[in-house]
């Protein structure tokens, strides 16, 4: 169980099932067992550009992804020009999505799961596109979000980024919860397994 506004890092080898969780979490996927429950508005940022029709521009996407998980177009336009401004795609905002690098698409992706305020955030290893001053930017929108009891779901291969953002974690294997706990305690026995693997 995770409590509103905790920020649980998820830990794991590749296929140890973290996608998987997060898409289930999202309602991506049906869980093949037990069952998931979800209070508030979700905003999945799970493959960069997933949910993005390749054909419509920048502008037309931040609409249809803002529809897409349940805003009104009223409020998608109170917040474009803050997703815009993020995303630092101004100049780009016209052009088709299929001409945007996966960099691009992310920055849209992440401007405007984070723009609409949710009260859940799911981050599928988001935080590690982009160049270095994107993804500051991005880490700190993400902690000024906080502030407003936003729960977070975080997976990460970089443990030094679970510890500054996450205040819980779980290490992942074969779809089990393998350890579970306070974040550097978790952080320091992922650490001891990559070590040896």
């Amino acid at each position: 169980t995770l409590e509103k506004g905790e920020r649980l890092g998820v830990l794991g080898f590749n296929g140890a099932g973290k996608s998987t969780l997060l898409k289930t979490v999202a309602g991506v996927l049906k869980p093949t067992k037990g069952s998931v429950t979800v209070h508030g508005v979700i905003a999945p940022l799970l493959e960069l550009g997933a949910g993005f029709d390749s054909n419509y521009s920048g502008k037309e996407n931040i609409f249809l992804y803002g529809a897409t998980m349940g805003y009104s177009r009223k409020y998608i336009e109170s917040k474009y020009d803050e997703i815009v401004e993020f995303s630092e795609l101004k100049d780009f905002i016209d052009v088709p999505v299929k001409n945007y690098s996966s960099g691009m698409r992310a920055r849209l992706g992440f401007a405007i799961a984070t723009a609409v305020e949710p009260e859940v955030l799911i981050l599928d290893e988001v935080l590690s596109v982009g160049d270095a001053k994107f993804r500051q930017k991005s880490e700190n929108k993400v902690r000024s979000m906080f502030d407003r009891g936003v729960t977070v779901l975080f997976v990460s291969h970089s443990t030094e980024q679970v510890r500054r953002l996450c205040d819980k974690a779980i290490i992942l294997q074969k779809g089990q919860i393998i350890a579970s706990g306070e974040v550097n305690e978790v952080c320091d026995k992922y650490d001891v397994m990559v070590n040896k693997k």
